[in-house]
């Protein structure tokens, strides 16, 4: 089968070709040529996707033509960006240097006259299975899963490990004791650790816990400061300290408590070494859990007590995971039960195969004569006596059933560190930055990349970290397993390279042709980018470890990538903006970290950008750049109050906003929120405003600016956060009409009246309300009835409020309440036990007396039985002492 992924190659340049049209008009008939020949091999790979083919070179000519689109995409990026640089040159550079992509676009023609040869003869000897086609489109083969994700609070076949676990950890010695987790790749360690760890029982005991990834390549420092996130708020002067000063920092905060810390996945015990000496011995009943693959690393950790061997599953459990991963909740129809044992049984109690062969039935169906060929195949894979391989043919097999559009998108995870959580919201933005995706229709190409990650959850091959309170994907992973599969994927296919310390001495020529590299920061300053040669477009630092380069490193990576469109540069701080990154068209998708407030005007010269995100060390940032003339930028997002230098013209009548594809603009200054801007912008789905609030909403000549806002009809979630709390920063006036489609509305230092929430009950599609750190003040809200009809999700941050007074009739669509930091509040009000909805309410830091009020609230939802196991009311409370 012919990888998806060179059909994305050919769909890409396509799409280059016709997006730089005006570039490239003086080679118009060479590329429209070439556009054909892309379009005929766009339908042969299609079709080779699908059909087997009996042609005994297949492989090569697939290698074939992979080779002539990357050189194509190379001739044309480059035209495009040397035609770009032609057109402002002064008549004598022009006839000294003319362009000479004409000769090479000729060249490449005639060198894909062979292929196009080829692919003909498959076609006339009729080479393909039944249903070939050559119509450019190819076979349909992206539908979509029948069943939806399932949340499961109970993990099949774990529940006695649980118990004995969960046992040891809560038992009476007073010492720190570590217990491990040991067994196979794909037996389910981390699955169990992950089940103790949201265990109440474990909630409550340890609330001072932390969860960290280790991995084959330990990184000592990036995991002390994941512990410390969770225990604590990780400042700059953290980053910057040493391993062992980190260490210190750990163990003195855990000192006084009692904790427990899950390592997952360690490989080494020279990594446990390293690890152990954060973690106190307090004589506080603390625990630590590890996972491993090795059993003498958990002997290692703790001579005295054996390491856990995780056993496979039996039979019937095996059954009832299958069954689960393929259907979902539905049962199972009564013709395929016998079949569907016999899978289970043949998957010999491996979880991690049973998930996989479950997602393959999930996207192919309930037919018997599906589930028959399902059944052989697996038998021929386990056949395989190396336990290793088994597992890693069933992640292949899996691959070779993923519909071609999917499957770029899955051996993306191959270029993230091993076990490392990304955002989904970033993974859909590199994603669409890459071209992974081709826009359908209306559809928001944000809403397709969705899709593809649910698509893929479904089929069990990426794994749900955690839930947005909107209910989408928040966080997620892949096994560590199935991240070898991708790595080793993406380097057959020459789709990415990950830099590691060998590659400092190595010359090796294959490094000259990878597209996509990722690099740890702290090897930056001891490699030369210029042994990886031009074709790099996309460059990856994914870390939480810091590091400062010279101004004359940083400009290496324009200068040596000039073609790049993809470069997340979080780690590094940019003391200045490299006069080499203006340079950089071809850029989709950037994220600086920076140390300075101003963005020159040559940030302009990016026009292809489609996520530009500025992390700045600065209260306020100006873009004197103009970002009208970045007429394909989606989403401006930056953590300072943000103005244009540049003035918006007003809008024209019949004219288009220059902004039309521009989804999220945060955060900018009150004073940014100016008519011209949301005329040009009239798509905005999400908007964060910083400042002084009280600008925003005074009224002038029978208007304020926030009636700019109030516009926007497209308009889902709205920050406002009030930087400014004298008499000048204090709102007088807060409006009394928001935007019409408005979701999620999250509040931060406005100070308003409670009675003004009687306003915020009256937005019919909200859903979620964050009312952060003195968004209200007052001793009493009492809410009207009928108010919040959509509402969600509550949270309440730090405030003075004494009483509250609410129910069902408040609140009728409520699932979660969370409370942080309301200490004088007397009681959480009863009546919320009447709201059917209601799932889950988490106390922070309040008092005793709320926390009482609130098991009352538990105890009344307790008393009504659920439908499903697992989905009963959650109370989360602490300190601990206050649910006592």
């Amino acid at each position: 089968m012919i990888d998806g992924t060179v059909t994305f190659i050919l769909e890409n340049l396509k799409e280059l070709i016709a997006s730089n049209s005006k570039q490239i008009s003086e080679v118009n008939d060479k590329v429209k040529s070439l556009s054909n020949d892309l379009d005929f091999f766009k339908g042969f790979i299609k079709d080779a996707t699908d059909n087997p083919i009996k042609y005994e070179n297949m492989k090569e000519l697939e290698k074939q033509i992979r080779d002539a689109v990357f050189k194509a995409e190379d001739i044309v990026d480059q035209y495009v960006i040397e035609a770009t640089q032609y057109k402002s040159s002064s008549v004598f550079k022009k006839i000294k240097h003319p362009l000479d992509h004409p000769t090479k676009l000729l060249n490449l023609a005639q060198e894909i006259e062979p292929m196009k040869a080829t692919v003909n003869m498959i076609y006339e000897r009729k080479m393909f299975g039944a249903g070939a086609r050559q119509d450019g489109e190819g076979s349909n083969t992206g539908k979509k899963p029948k069943v939806p994700i399932v949340e499961e609070d109970h993990v099949v076949g774990f529940d006695d490990d649980a118990k004995y676990i969960i046992n040891l950890l809560t038992g009476e010695s007073e010492d720190l004791e570590i217990l491990s987790i040991v067994g196979m790749p794909g037996i389910g360690k981390t699955t169990l650790a992950k089940m103790i760890f949201c265990d109440p029982i474990i909630e409550f005991e340890f609330y001072r816990r932390a969860w960290v990834y280790c991995s084959q390549d330990c990184n000592r420092k990036e995991v002390f400061l994941a512990i410390l996130d969770q225990i604590t708020k990780v400042t700059d002067e953290m980053r910057n300290m040493t391993e062992e000063n980190l260490a210190q920092k750990i163990s003195g905060s855990l000192e006084k408590d009692k904790y427990l810390i899950v390592l997952d996945d360690v490989w080494k015990s020279y990594d446990w070494y390293n690890l152990r000496v954060a973690f106190p011995k307090n004589k506080k009943k603390s625990r630590i859990l590890l996972t491993s693959r090795y059993t003498s690393l958990g002997r290692i950790a703790n001579r005295k007590l054996k390491p856990h061997d995780l056993r496979f599953l039996d039979v019937d459990e095996s059954w009832k995971l299958l069954q689960r991963k393929a259907l979902g909740l539905e049962e199972c129809p009564r013709e395929l039960i016998k079949l569907g044992k016999q899978i289970a049984a043949e998957c010999h109690g491996l979880p991690l195969a049973l998930v996989v062969i479950g997602g393959i039935l999930l996207e192919k169906g309930t037919e018997r004569y599906i589930w028959e060929d399902v059944s052989k195949n697996v038998k021929k894979y386990m056949d395989e006596m190396d336990p290793g391989k088994r597992i890693y043919n069933f992640i292949s097999w899996s691959f070779n059933h993923l519909p071609y559009h999917l499957k770029a998108c899955f051996m993306y995870f191959g270029m993230l560190p091993e076990d490392h959580r990304i955002s989904a919201k970033k993974l859909i933005r590199l994603w669409i930055a890459e071209g992974f995706l081709q826009q359908k229709g209306e559809i928001k190409l944000e809403n397709i990349a969705e899709d593809y990650l649910e698509d893929l959850v479904n089929r069990n091959l990426v794994m749900v970290e955690k839930w947005r309170s909107s209910g989408k994907i928040k966080t997620c992973y892949v096994h560590d397993v199935i991240h070898e599969f991708c790595k080793k994927k993406a380097i057959d296919e020459n789709f990415h390279h990950e830099i590691k310390r060998s590659d400092y001495l190595s010359s090796n020529g294959a490094f000259k042709m990878y597209r996509r590299l990722s690099i740890p920061p702290q090897f930056l300053n001891n490699i030369s980018l210029k042994q990886f040669g031009s074709h790099v477009r996309s460059f990856l630092c994914l870390s939480n470890d810091e590091i400062t380069l010279t101004l004359a490193k940083i400009s290496s990576i324009p200068k040596t990538f000039k073609l790049l469109r993809v470069l997340d540069g979080e780690p590094i701080r940019f003391t200045r903006f490299p006069a080499d990154l203006g340079q950089a068209v071809h850029l989709r998708y950037l994220v600086l970290s920076i140390q300075f407030k101003i963005l020159p005007k040559c940030i302009t010269n990016l026009w292809n950008m489609q996520t530009l995100i500025v992390k700045t060390s600065s209260n306020v940032l100006e873009i004197r750049g103009d970002i009208l003339k970045m007429v394909r930028l989606r989403h401006l997002e930056t953590n300072a109050s943000t103005s244009f230098s540049k003035s918006f013209p007003r809008k024209r009548n019949n004219e288009e906003g220059y902004l039309i594809n521009l989804r999220t603009l945060s955060i900018v200054s009150p004073e940014t929120c100016a008519e011209a801007v949301f005329d040009r912008a009239p798509n905005l789905s999400k908007l964060g405003i910083r400042g002084r609030l009280a600008k925003l909403f005074e009224v002038k000549g029978g208007s304020c600016l926030f009636d700019n806002v109030k516009k926007l009809n497209s308009l889902e979630n709205l920050k406002l956060l009030n930087d400014v709390h004298d008499s000048q920063g204090k709102i007088v006036s807060p409006p009394e009409k928001f935007p019409p489609n408005l979701k999620m509305l999250t509040l931060n230092g406005t100070e308003l009246d409670w009675k003004y929430m009687s306003t915020l009950g009256m937005l019919e599609n909200l859903e979620i309300l964050k009312l952060k750190e003195n968004a209200f003040k007052g001793e009493c809200w009492e809410p009207k009835n009928g108010g919040f009809p959509s509402l969600k999700f509550l949270y309440i941050g730090r405030t003075d409020l004494v009483n509250w007074v609410a129910s069902d009739t408040h609140f009728p669509s409520l699932k979660s309440v969370h409370l942080k930091h309301c200490t004088n509040l007397n009681t959480v009000p009863i009546g919320l036990s009447n709201i059917a909805t209601l799932q889950t309410m988490d106390l922070y830091w309040t008092n005793e007396s709320a926390a009482t009020s609130a098991k009352k609230i538990q105890s009344k939802k307790n008393e009504v039985p659920t439908r499903r196991k697992g989905m009963g009311f959650k109370l989360s409370i602490y300190p601990p002492d206050h649910a006592k």
